[in-house]
């Protein structure tokens, strides 16, 4: 009896201190075990919610009036300033690879976040400078047929250094907001699950303003000055961001992550010959008496030609005297096969990237030669997309406030809907949103084709607004969904790296548009009239709305095959011993 007393208060005891202190392998400012109630939650995300705002006011501000910068100021024609945004934006949402990559193997994520946010803001200095210095400017008059070609270097270097910048900060920051909950506990694993849909509204907030405020400055007063002014609101969050510093929680590098699932891979390779284990619990793992503190991933049944890097040739031989590149612990191989895992869902996510692509190029062009008054007030072309931001708000909101608590209850998962489910259901949001586009399209070239003195300016730009704000629905579901798996179910040494992983959807997406459009161009140029005109109202943006409507449903179809054969990532805290191998099985998506 007293012994059993005993062991509930020490029990008790070690409650009470994990209630206490946060051991989930992260450190305090100071390199200690840190404080649960000075640290972490919502007290340090708030800082890092500040800067991802402003980020996202720059890079709005700067995307969604480039393609309107590049015709009118460059002087660039549709298709080549329709590829030049593409482009950039491609490169923009891959260098968080590399970024990932750095602050994951080598810089912890605050220092990734505090190098690239300087470069950022050296972007956006020299897009002022390009404005405003005299040999730097696009041509000494107001108007000008052929910018300087001075200008158009600096305008460029800047807009990649700006690239460059958030390679670093979009991986790093959105991780390091995440490390800030504690996956180990109930009620901060729970907020967590409300982290990425509150981030996705301080993003949204940034758009809005980035492409109402400082579009409208751009639009009415001067590019110069609303370049001034990102730069001041991203110097300023800067600040904001370092005095957060003691309130954060950080996680210590542990080497580069791709080094162990290469040699998973060699040692796999080195051993196919060798017979499976009828037993999986002859398959090598750390001992508990060397276990590091952290989560183990369960042993799983799917891609067993893995498993043969954990088998161990000589068992009379320690584990000590098998190199890394011969033998492999079984969490290391489940860490190589969520990568590849992953592969599928990140190719079938490409489509959906491909229809977001449209709103910041062709919607927006489109909106630029429609009637965009209202009384004596002109909108700004690139003030549109604010209708995106607003969509995906309302979808953030509802899905937060109202569809989680109502399945949470009907489906007993604390998610509500799986991540899967939800990225599913936002693809539909964007076959919905070609439809659309193809048929307001229609209207638009038959308002053209009926009063070709007036054109589209007979149009409201308004019925725009459907298109818009469909899309924006479904960036609530998908694009958040997406955060949330890359990051959820990469291993955890990766995590940086998990959310570069879903901006390369959005990166890859633009480049694979960029094709897409120019084989279009091609083939039906060879057809006798080309989709792509030298302006929308010889162009058929209708039809090429159409095909990416069809190969987004066709897509959305193989994505739900892919979805119902996949295996969630299944942690154990402290053992594999219990774990379920049931290929099937959804396990804990911490």
């Amino acid at each position: 009896m007293d012994e059993r007393k005993g062991k509930e208060k020490r029990e008790i005891a070690v409650g009470e201190d994990e209630e206490r202190w946060v051991y989930d392998s992260s450190v305090d400012h100071k390199g200690r075990v840190p404080l649960r109630a000075s640290t972490g939650a919502w007290k340090a995300s708030l800082f890092i919610i500040a800067i991802e705002f402003s980020e996202r006011l720059s890079y709005f501000g700067i995307a969604t009036s480039l393609i309107i910068y590049l015709t009118k100021v460059i002087h660039q024609d549709l298709k080549t300033a329709a590829r030049s945004v593409n482009y950039w934006a491609g490169v923009t949402t891959l260098m968080p690879l590399f970024g990932g990559f750095i602050a994951d193997a080598y810089l912890d994520r605050f220092s990734t976040v505090l190098v690239s946010s300087i470069i950022y803001l050296l972007g956006l200095i020299l897009l002022t400078m390009s404005w405003f210095v005299p040999c730097l400017k696009a041509c000494d008059g107001d108007v000008c047929t052929e910018p300087r070609k001075a200008h158009e270097v600096a305008f460029f270097l800047a807009i990649y250094l700006i690239s460059i910048g958030t390679g670093g900060h979009k991986p790093s920051l959105e991780s390091f907001g995440a490390d800030q909950f504690d996956d180990d506990h109930p009620e901060e694993r729970k907020k967590k699950m409300s982290f990425f849909n509150w981030w996705n509204s301080g993003l949204c907030l940034g758009l809005l303003l980035g492409v109402t405020v400082i579009v409208y400055v751009q639009d009415h007063v001067n590019w110069g000055i609303a370049d001034i002014i990102l730069t001041i609101v991203m110097a300023s969050s800067l600040l904001i961001f370092f005095i957060g510093r003691p309130y954060y929680r950080y996680r210590k590098v542990s080497g580069s992550p791709l080094t162990p699932m290469l040699q998973v891979l060699i040692a796999a390779i080195s051993k196919r010959k060798l017979p499976y284990p009828p037993n999986t619990a002859e398959l090598y793992e750390v001992p508990k008496s060397q276990m590091a503190q952290g989560r183990l991933l369960c042993h799983t049944k799917k891609l067993k030609f893995l498993d043969r890097a954990a088998i161990i040739e000589d068992k009379g031989n320690s584990s000590e005297k098998h190199g890394p590149w011969k033998l492999a612990t079984v969490n290391k191989v489940e860490e190589m096969k969520l990568v590849i895992n992953m592969i599928p869902i990140w190719l079938t996510s490409l489509p959906f990237g491909i229809c977001v692509a449209q709103a910041a190029t062709f919607f927006i062009k489109q909106g630029a030669i429609m009637d965009r008054k209202i009384g004596n007030f002109v909108i700004p072309p690139a003030s549109i997309y604010a209708l995106a931001a607003i969509g995906m708000i309302i979808s953030v909101t509802i899905y937060e406030k109202i569809l989680v608590p109502v399945l949470r209850k009907a489906t007993g998962n604390e998610r509500g809907m799986t991540i899967l489910q939800r990225i599913g259901f936002g693809m539909l949001f964007s076959v919905s949103t070609m439809i659309v586009a193809a048929l307001v399209e229609k209207k638009r070239l038959a308002s053209v084709k009926s009063e070709p003195l007036n054109g589209s300016l007979s149009v409201s730009v308004f019925w725009l607004a459907p298109q818009f704000l469909i899309i924006g629905a479904g960036d609530g579901f998908t694009l958040v969904g997406l955060q949330e798996y890359f990051y959820d179910q990469v291993p955890d040494s990766m995590r940086s790296l998990g959310i570069a992983f879903y901006l390369s959807v959005i990166g890859a997406s633009n480049f694979v548009s960029s094709v897409l459009i120019t084989l279009v161009d091609h083939v039906t140029e060879k057809g006798g009239e080309s989709w792509f005109g030298k302006d929308l109202n010889s162009s058929r943006l209708d039809k090429f709305y159409w095909l990416l409507a069809i190969l987004t449903m066709a897509n959305l179809l193989v994505f739900v095959i892919v979805a119902k054969r996949y295996t969630y990532k299944n942690v154990q805290s402290l053992a594999v011993a219990n774990c379920n191998e049931d290929e099937d099985a959804v396990g804990s998506m911490a």
